[in-house]
């Protein structure tokens, strides 16, 4: 069950956009845009307020890959996997970067909230590779050693 603080904020991001079935995306954009994931319970909520069915708006959710159930840490690190990237060895960096956060390929987020890994397919950057962003910002040409490096200045409040 989720904190009333919950629906208080979708009951705010609904009367930015209206009651209506055609506010459901940047509602729920908006929602993960809060919490870094879309709560199941509060999907149902906003489908019930703006007219939408529950199922409706699962489909929709779970079409669009930014969307996600899972809650992330605070910092997002998307490791490429692309053929470039992987060609010019992203698999080490992703290793390290599992490794150093205690993270494995059932767990993808730290039990403090404050790291998420995900493999992507392509970051779009691939004379950079092997690339990977953290949150909206790319760190190209990386290694094990760089990326391990990022994590502690994270850690320490530094730059992205």
């Amino acid at each position: 069950m989720l904190d009333k603080s919950y629906y208080d904020k979708a009951d705010e991001v609904i009367a930015v956009y209206g009651r209506k079935p055609d506010s459901l995306i940047p509602i729920m954009q908006d929602i993960q845009a809060a919490y870094r994931y879309l709560p199941k319970e509060l999907l149902n909520y906003v489908a019930d307020e703006i007219g939408v069915t529950r199922s409706r708006a699962y489909s929709v959710a779970t079409f669009y890959e930014n969307f996600s159930f899972e809650a992330k840490g605070k910092y997002v690190i998307k490791v490429c996997d692309g053929t470039a990237c992987h060609v010019r060895k992203s698999v080490p960096v992703r290793e390290a970067l599992m490794k150093e956060l205690g993270l494995n390929d059932k767990k993808h987020t730290t039990d403090d909230m404050l790291f998420t890994v995900e493999i992507v397919s392509c970051l779009g950057a691939c004379g950079l590779a092997p690339v990977m962003m953290v949150n909206d910002d790319v760190h190209p040409k990386m290694t094990p050693d760089l990326a391990v490096e990022l994590i502690h200045k994270l850690r320490e409040g530094g730059a992205e």
